[in-house]
């Protein structure tokens, strides 16, 4: 692999050199992650063989743009299947880099949108399905969660890791990089001063609400030691095996903690779950009619079942489990939903075609068997072509049988060997077999969609130079946060503010947690047990700082209203945020900037 990286401190080498081609580094040296602005290089860089920063690009004149992208090793992008970079500044022509600029801002969009469609629709239920397989109980599910509607206690419960996915995995991603380590700590803080802020402020301006005080307290003091854990790892400017496993010890803690305060509650009020409270209806009322797991416009409701069973055919079945639209539903939405979910269609037929799921609230749990059995094809060869952008799927063994087509053929003879000794009626014993390999195919779709999100944004940060920090905490920040925003809003004022609120604290410690941790641990290897992190720029501490003073506010001005949240709290909220983004952005600009000492 080609020399890559951003240039560290004097002394500090990148982590081209543990990859190769960027020359010797010690054992134990800490691998940089440049978390600022790009610094360029001083002296003479070029004889070093590291080549000048990606990001001055747009200080060449433009007919040298192109030779400056290809000849440069700091613009190659890790991973993905699409070069942005050479696609803006030599597929397009100079005077159309606006054109390649719309293009990708609206692929960037499209991705978002494959995000929150195959953890909300396709991770998540099988997710669910390996819990209840396994027999974990609720208490034990609530505490890898985020949000469920049958807990009034608070709302961490229930996939948490499916809900935080798309989040995490563009963490990793980031992380895996130095060059676009920034966007993992800028997306990491940027959503968690957005949900704590926006999130939080306009749950408390659409419905007025007494919060749950101990798990209020609770999810806040464990956030604020995730931050401050965080804030002294950017201090030291370095993070350890350690303190990486302790990222992930410390959410275990909390899904311990989350449990035993379940189990008192419970304990306390006898039996089942606490009656609701006066200021909550008994039951959710979903106004959106929200859509089942998959997108299956096969399942009907019950005035739409026949009287009699009736044997339908397999080509039949097949092609009611693949129309991903509901035209009943269709005809009774607005013309919002109607365009939003033409844009969605494509990507959930296929998922449909690629992902298996098992729904356990079903009779049948969602078996479909010439889909399912299409499926021990598709599921396979999507996972080894998507493995390190199709390095593995291409591979060929011994020169000559490539791994694709070997998937290819075992898959096709266990498909044809589960078809012929199963019937269409009856899911076999094995069934949820399939919920492991939906997750795994659906995790290797966020992995795919992460990896193109963040090399677009950072070829975005190129062309409009900026930093990866500002990136994070704005665009992607934005784009993995928008479903939570529309989920929480939608809860609150269908009567559930509370469980709304709590979400909006208990969902994004599992971000930073595992976001940092794993990021971090996965990047370690036996002779390198220390990550550098190198946070160049005073916008990461501005970033810090802003996600800090946010929790200490809502800390004590919560208690202080004696958990009667109201508009006011939440336009204070609401104004906090954008002040702090006019601050983020002017540093960005270096409108503000500290004095040079």
């Amino acid at each position: 692999s080609p020399a890559m990286g951003a240039v560290g401190p004097a002394g500090a080498l990148s982590l081209a050199g543990v990859l190769g081609g960027g020359g010797a580094q010690p054992a134990g040296t800490p691998l940089p992650l440049d978390l600022g602005r790009p610094v360029p290089p001083g002296g003479d860089v070029l004889s070093h063989g590291r080549g000048l920063d990606c990001w001055e690009v747009r200080k060449h004149n433009s007919s040298e743009w192109c030779r400056f992208v290809r000849s440069n090793p700091d613009c190659r992008l890790d991973g993905g299947f699409l070069n942005y970079l050479e696609g803006a500044f030599c597929v397009f022509p100079p005077r159309l880099l606006p054109l390649a600029v719309t293009l990708y801002a609206t692929w960037l969009l499209y991705l978002f949108i494959i995000l929150g469609v195959t953890a909300e629709k396709f991770f998540c239920p099988n997710l669910s399905a390996i819990s209840t397989n396994l027999k974990l109980s609720h208490n034990v599910a609530a505490a890898m969660s985020v949000f469920s509607l049958t807990s009034p206690l608070h709302g961490v419960t229930f996939l948490a890791f499916g809900n935080g996915a798309p989040d995490v995995f563009s963490a990793v991603v980031a992380f895996s990089d130095p060059r676009t380590a920034g966007l993992a700590i800028g997306a990491v803080f940027g959503a968690g001063v957005y949900v704590t802020t926006v999130v939080a402020g306009g749950i408390a301006l659409v419905k007025p609400f007494t919060a749950a005080s101990r798990p209020f307290l609770r999810d806040v003091i464990f956030y604020m030691v995730a931050v401050f854990l965080t804030f002294m790892v950017l201090y030291f400017g370095r993070i350890t095996l350690g303190e990486a496993l302790g990222y992930l010890g410390l959410y275990v803690f909390y899904v311990f903690t989350v449990v035993l305060c379940t189990w008192i509650h419970r304990r306390q009020r006898g039996e089942g779950l606490a009656p609701p409270r006066p200021w909550e209806p008994e039951l959710p009322t979903d106004a959106e009619e929200p859509e089942s797991s998959v997108t299956n416009s096969g399942d009907y409701g019950e005035e739409y079942q026949p009287l009699l069973p009736s044997r339908e055919t397999s080509l039949r079945i097949l092609t009611a489990a693949l129309r991903p639209l509901d035209y009943r539903k269709w005809r009774r939405k607005p013309w919002y939903w109607r365009l939003f979910k033409v844009f969605k269609v494509p990507v959930e037929l296929v998922l449909l075609l690629t992902v298996p799921v098992v729904d356990p609230d079903k009779d049948d749990l969602n078996w479909k068997r010439p889909l399912n059995c299409l499926h021990l094809l598709t599921s396979p060869l999507l996972c080894v072509l998507t493995l390190k952008s199709g390095a593995y799927g291409l591979y060929q063994i011994q020169g000559i049988f490539p791994v694709w087509a070997l998937v290819t053929l075992v898959g096709s003879i266990l498909a044809i060997i589960i078809f012929l000794t199963t019937s269409n009626e009856e899911p076999p014993k094995y069934h949820c077999v399939f919920a492991f390999l939906g997750f795994l195919a659906s995790a290797m779709w966020i992995n795919a969609a992460a990896t193109e999100l963040v090399n677009i944004l950072r070829t975005l940060g190129v062309i409009f130079q900026l930093s990866n920090t500002v990136l994070g905490l704005t665009l992607l920040a934005w784009g993995n946060s928008i479903g939570d925003t529309f989920s929480d809003l939608t809860m609150a004022r269908q009567g559930y503010p509370r469980m709304a609120f709590s979400a909006c604290f208990g969902g994004i410690i599992f971000n930073i947690l595992v976001g940092v941790g794993l990021g971090c641990l996965l990047q370690m290897t036996s002779s390198q047990l220390v990550v550098k992190l190198e946070p160049d720029s005073l916008l990461v501490w501005i970033l810090a700082g802003a996600l800090g003073l946010s929790l200490v506010f809502s800390f004590v001005s919560v208690p202080a209203q004696c958990f009667q949240l109201g508009k006011a709290y939440g336009a204070c909220l609401i104004l906090y945020y954008l002040a702090f983004l006019c601050v983020a952005l002017l540093t960005e600009f270096r409108v503000i900037r500290l004095p040079t000492l």
